[in-house]
C-alpha cells in the first residue's frame, strides 16, 4: 500500500509518500512544492502540475489531503481552498481514491490529542517512520496526513474482517 499525503498551501504545499510492505511502513519521499515567485494563477498551475508528476512517478494506491480550516482571514482561507482544489484536480485525474482529514483528526491519529502542536506531530512522524533527518514543517505535516490515512485504512480493514 502506497499513500501520497498532501498539506496544501498556496505558497508551500507539503508532500509525503509512505509505503507499507510486510507490516513495515517506510517513507519513500518527502518534499515541498514552492510557488512563491509566481502570480496566484500560476501558483495553482504549478501545484496541479507537480502533484500530477508525483502521481505518475509514485503511483500511489491512495491519496490523502488535509481539509481547509477557516481562519479569521477570509482571503487566506480562499487561497488555501484554491490550492487544495488544484491538488485535488490532479489527484482525481489519476483516478486514485482520495481521503480528507481535518488538522485535528491528523493530530489525534498521530499524537493522541487533536490540539497537539506542530513539533509534537513532526516528532511522531520521525519516530513512526524512523527518520533521522530534519523535516521541513510542510513535509512533516504531509507525512502525518499519509500516516493518518494509513491508520484509518487499517482500522476499516480490521472492522471488515471482524465485523
Amino acid at each position: 500500500m502506497r499513500i501520497l499525503g498532501l498539506d496544501p498551501g498556496s505558497v508551500c504545499t507539503g508532500v509525503g509518500i509512505i509505503e507499507e510492505h510486510a507490516g513495515r511502513t517506510r517513507c519513500l519521499a518527502f518534499s515541498t512544492i514552492r510557488t512563491r515567485e509566481a502570480d496566484f494563477n500560476q501558483r495553482l498551475r504549478i501545484i496541479f502540475d507537480e502533484v500530477q508528476k508525483l502521481m505518475q512517478e509514485y503511483t500511489p494506491d491512495r491519496v490523502a489531503i488535509e481539509r481547509v480550516f477557516v481562519n479569521s482571514n477570509a482571503e487566506s482561507s480562499l487561497k488555501l481552498g484554491h490550492a487544495r482544489g488544484a491538488a485535488i484536480c490532479a489527484m482525481v485525474h489519476a483516478g486514485v481514491p482520495i481521503s480528507e482529514y481535518s488538522p485535528n483528526a491528523v493530530k489525534k491519529a498521530l499524537v493522541g490529542r487533536g490540539h497537539a502542536d506542530k513539533t509534537q506531530v513532526a516528532h511522531m512522524v520521525k519516530i513512526l517512520l524512523q527518520l533521522e533527518q530534519k523535516l521541513p514543517a510542510d513535509a512533516a505535516d504531509a507525512l502525518a496526513v499519509a500516516l493518518c490515512d494509513q491508520h484509518h485504512a487499517q482500522t476499516a480493514l480490521r472492522m471488515q474482517v471482524h465485523g
